[in-house]
């Protein structure tokens, strides 16, 4: 399933791009994400969590850059995650672009996933939104990381420590589904 995303960031592109290439620093910004090993400076290994109501689920994560352009402001990263319990695996590549815009820098992210196992079971809609609710709060986690204060950039990572918790994300998908079913019959 193919998944795009856009957000922007106020800092210009050189910089942004600078974070983007630091994978060890932006991995914790990932909600629910641990980076657990630096193999070396193309693989890290990560460590994510994610909670569906009572059900817990932790990914093992190889993280690869596969490509990095710096003249086009573009990075292909691989990853591949299995459960630690066999109940799933999770596979992607995820392509991000880095362009100037109104001062600061616009970034997509186009990622190409694959799941099997229980985390398969929700449906393309449900992970979309659970896929864009998670670029949100990893972009205001870079947000914090290229603004000016430490102590900021800290709290941010701080906060997305904690398990990605598949039940708000699943009340924050449903809600968003009924304002644009309701929308479209206005």
């Amino acid at each position: 399933m193919k998944l795009e995303n856009s957000f922007e960031v106020a800092a210009p592109p050189e910089q942004a791009w600078d974070l983007l290439m630091d994978v060890p620093r932006i991995v914790p910004c990932m909600p629910g994400a641990k980076l657990d090993e630096v193999v070396d400076d193309s693989h890290w290994k990560a460590t994510m969590v994610v909670k569906l109501g009572p059900i817990g689920l932790t990914f093992a994560t190889d993280v690869e850059r596969k490509e990095a352009d710096e003249a086009d402001r573009r990075v292909v990263l691989g990853a591949n995650a299995r459960e630690t319990r066999n109940r799933g695996r999770a596979s992607a590549t995820i392509e991000s672009r880095l362009a100037p815009s109104n001062g600061g820098t616009k970034i997509d992210i186009v990622t190409d996933l694959s799941l099997s196992g229980t985390v398969a079971q929700y449906g393309r809609g449900m992970i979309e939104d659970i896929s864009s609710q998670m670029v949100t709060s990893f972009a205001q986690c870079l947000e914090a990381q290229l603004g000016d204060s430490a102590h900021e950039a800290e709290q941010a990572v701080a906060a997305q420590a904690k398990p990605i918790s598949g039940f708000s994300l699943f009340f924050g998908s449903l809600w968003r589904r009924i304002r644009r079913i309701g929308r479209r019959s206005s």
